[in-house]
């Protein structure tokens, strides 16, 4: 089978379409391990990967004005998000044995994903916090979609560290485009950023701040 015709980055621009595909992937990937964990069949495994692959960029799309949305102009989102469902499908067995495999999944596409809506919305002239705000949009959106099609409570709104990893990396973003440093570094040192402190909060078992007594 030919690889999808995804460009190599070689600006900014290049960079964010690359993070943007690969996060299509590994959120799609993570969407359908979980449908497979939850025993849905070879249909729900591809609606929960569609739904966590692409929610969210629609979302930051249809917000920002950049209609029709990625995702329906373009084969490739959906070729990727389908390819990423029959991933799952077949090879979830040897996915599962390495380890917590839904929460890296997921980390790796809210990095992926918070860095390349936030930068899509500075491209488009958002001031700092509504580009924030959307990055976060962008890295949630999908996930939440993802969990309210299997009846959970979305891990954006439970207490582990989710949507501040994500606004960490978004505000990586955003400082690196006020300070006027090259990009592509900044892009990939926020999705670190990102991805790192996910990580490392459900090892530890960090949790945001509940309101007293409850």
């Amino acid at each position: 089978m030919p690889p999808l015709p995804i460009p190599m980055p070689t600006d900014l621009s290049d960079l964010l379409t690359v993070m943007d595909f690969i996060g299509v992937f590994v959120f799609g990937l993570s969407g359908g391990t979980l449908a497979v964990r939850k025993r849905l069949d070879l249909f729900g495994v591809m609606v929960l990967s569609l739904a966590a692959a692409l929610a969210g960029g629609v979302m930051r799309d249809l917000l920002i004005g950049a209609l029709p949305p990625a995702s329906l102009h373009d084969d490739r989102y959906l070729m990727v998000a389908l390819a990423a469902g029959v991933t799952a499908f077949l090879f979830h067995q040897p996915i599962n044995r390495l380890g917590k495999p839904v929460m890296v999944l997921d980390a790796a596409g809210l990095a992926l994903f918070t860095v390349a809506g936030c930068g899509k919305a500075l491209s488009y002239g958002l001031s700092p916090l509504p580009a924030a705000l959307l990055g976060v949009m962008t890295a949630c959106g999908g996930g939440a979609m993802r969990d309210l099609l299997v009846a959970e409570v979305p891990r954006v709104l439970r207490e582990e560290i989710y949507a501040m990893a994500s606004l960490l990396g978004a505000a990586v973003v955003i400082a690196g485009n006020r300070l006027d440093l090259p990009p592509v570094p900044v892009a990939v040192v926020g999705a670190l950023a990102v991805f790192v402190l996910r990580v490392v909060s459900v090892m530890r078992g960090w949790s945001a701040p509940r309101a007293p007594g409850s």
